[in-house]
């Protein structure tokens, strides 16, 4: 099976410079991704839901489920069972594929892009979260009637935020220069 282009450059180059540049004893306590988890939030009919199911399969490459609401909240006229959104969660190949096109294609398709945050969970992952899914290629402009928001979590090895930068930095992820963002 072939690998991904960023899993042979993560393998090759990325894991040996890491190990050195982090002062790590052991090859396998280098941070790498262990996936990533796509999330649309909607409150809409099934047409929405259809429209962004189609979508978000396109985008990933990868069948999307619907997540539905665990618990009734009344001030929010949410009831049990009721769909809320759907999800797709990444690993392996299909993982560095989507990274790699939203790292090389997507974001620098946005408009007025400065960079991403700098801001971490402080358990090693990262979130991100996109305006509008338009800025993939998969995503046509004449797909439905609204255009939707994106969040995008990557789920590192790392337990340090620093370690974690340091590997999604490696990978070519556009951060902002400055902290304060």
């Amino acid at each position: 099976m072939q690998r991904a282009r960023l899993e042979e450059l993560y393998l090759t180059n990325i894991r040996p410079e890491l190990k050195k540049s982090l002062a790590l004893d052991n090859i396998m306590e280098t941070p790498k991704i262990s996936k990533i988890v796509l999330n649309v939030g909607l409150n809409g009919d099934d047409k929405a839901f259809k429209t962004v199911i189609d979508i978000l399969g396109r985008i990933s490459g990868q069948a999307p489920v619907k997540t539905l609401a665990k618990k009734s909240i009344a001030a929010f006229k949410i009831r049990e069972g009721m769909p809320l959104g759907v999800m797709v969660t990444l690993r392996k190949k299909s993982m560095y594929d989507f990274l790699d096109k939203l790292i090389n294609l997507a974001l620098p398709k946005t408009r007025d892009f400065q960079g991403t945050s700098l801001k971490f969970d402080g358990r090693g992952n990262y979130n991100l979260g996109l305006k509008e899914w338009n800025i993939f290629p998969e995503a046509d402009f004449g797909m439905g009637d609204n255009v939707y928001g994106l969040n995008i979590s990557i789920h590192t090895t790392a337990h340090k935020d620093e370690h974690a930068l340091e590997l999604l930095k490696s990978f070519g992820m556009p951060f902002r220069k400055n902290k304060n963002a």
